[in-house]
């Protein structure tokens, strides 16, 4: 590890060291504000009944269960990427059953969305040492070839989905769209929903759900870079135990609340005030 005086010799002690690390490098990236409409909510055989006998119908809430991510290689753009990610989502339904009755249903819808990123290219093959399986001998059923070039990896963050709307559609009729038919729901999705069977041929009605959702889509790569480091990163706070036999202790180290009891903002109350609460600059004197 070479030393050298750098930009950091202030912050490090007049020396700076310089240290490779492995990180994975965002090479592209994505960020998009999709307005997902008309999705079509599948609902367990045993709620069909209760869709079907709801006069009215609205989303409670929305939850992103999981997703399925494939990377393909664009063809004649080399290190481009087709990236298809099916989002997964768990619809909580509130019911109107006439009568000021109400019952909640949970149902599933999906979403695919398809981007094209950049990630570079990196023909070589990779394999990683396993701390659990640390035996020369290795089981032949563990040996592969592949010959396939090394993807890159894909990363969504989606913020909590908001509902937008919520139908009650006639099954004959012709409405909206999805992207999967019941019986291509993976079975750990099933598990979330009690592993029963989806209705799709079934009922007299269908509920349709229009979402918006943000989403950041990027592709990255594992590198090594070579970075300017001060030293290790060491501990500095000391775990002491607390005294939990003197609550009054605890107690009289906690600041006043001042914001719960004026209407100032958090930056422009006074700090620096006496025990008595004075602050003569203002003009606020005991008598």
């Amino acid at each position: 590890m070479a030393e050298r005086n750098g930009p950091l010799g202030g912050l490090c002690g007049g020396k700076e060291n310089l240290c490779c690390i492995s990180v994975n490098k965002v090479f592209d990236s994505a960020r998009d504000k999709d307005c997902l409409e008309d999705l079509r909510v599948f609902v367990p055989d045993c709620m069909q009944e209760i869709i079907d006998r709801a006069t009215a119908v609205r989303t409670k809430d929305v939850e992103i269960i999981n997703t399925n991510i494939t990377v393909e290689q664009v063809p004649f753009n080399r290190g481009f990427y087709q990236v298809t990610v099916r989002y997964y989502f768990c619809i909580t339904l509130e019911c109107c059953l006439g009568g000021g009755r109400s019952q909640e249903v949970k149902g599933l819808c999906a979403f695919d969305k398809k981007i094209i990123l950049f990630g570079s290219e990196k023909n070589v093959a990779v394999f990683n040492s396993d701390p659990e399986n640390n035996s020369f001998c290795t089981d032949e059923r563990d040996l592969r070839c592949d010959s396939a070039p090394t993807l890159p990896t894909v990363v969504t963050e989606v913020a909590d989905p908001i509902a937008l709307d919520t139908k009650l559609v006639e099954r004959r009729r012709p409405f909206g769209h999805c992207c999967l038919c019941a019986d291509a729901i993976p079975e750990t999705i099933r598990n979330r929903f009690g592993g029963g069977c989806f209705a799709d041929e079934i009922g007299a009605q269908n509920v349709y759900v229009t979402l918006g959702m943000f989403s950041v889509i990027r592709m990255e790569r594992k590198v090594q870079l070579m970075l300017p480091a001060c030293s290790f990163c060491l501990p500095e706070k000391d775990s002491r135990p607390v005294n939990n036999d003197d609550p009054c202790s605890i107690f009289g180290k906690m600041q006043f609340p001042l914001a719960e009891f004026y209407p100032y903002a958090e930056d422009q109350i006074p700090q620096n005030r006496g025990e008595r609460g004075n602050d003569r600059g203002c003009g606020c004197n005991n008598r």
